[in-house]
């Protein structure tokens, strides 16, 4: 039982990592860059999911609704990158795997 375990939690690291930047062709991404900063540096993404609205807090405490969209790009060398968007801002770039 012991062994399974170590053998899954040396595994789990290699199902997902997140990071803060991303390199696309020749230019590089990083959180907080806009819809159209990843569009023109990426191009367009494999799919593009609308996933609904987020209250967020602004600095002068009042909520607002913002959209939330996730992209995803590749494979590039076997690696999948999904990116969520929040009120048009990159807030996670996650990579993955591909089967």
């Amino acid at each position: 039982m012991k062994k399974r375990l170590c053998s899954l939690l040396l595994v789990l690291p290699l199902a997902a990592h997140a990071s803060s930047t991303l390199r696309c062709n020749s230019g590089l991404i990083s959180l907080s860059d806009s819809t159209r900063v990843v569009s023109s540096k990426c191009g367009e993404p494999i799919s593009r999911e609308f996933v609904g609205y987020r209250e967020v807090l602004d600095e002068y405490g009042f909520y607002n609704e913002v959209a939330v969209e996730e992209w995803a790009y590749g494979p590039r060398n076997g690696m999948y990158q999904f990116l969520r968007f929040e009120g048009n801002r990159l807030i996670k770039i996650e990579s993955k795997r591909g089967k």
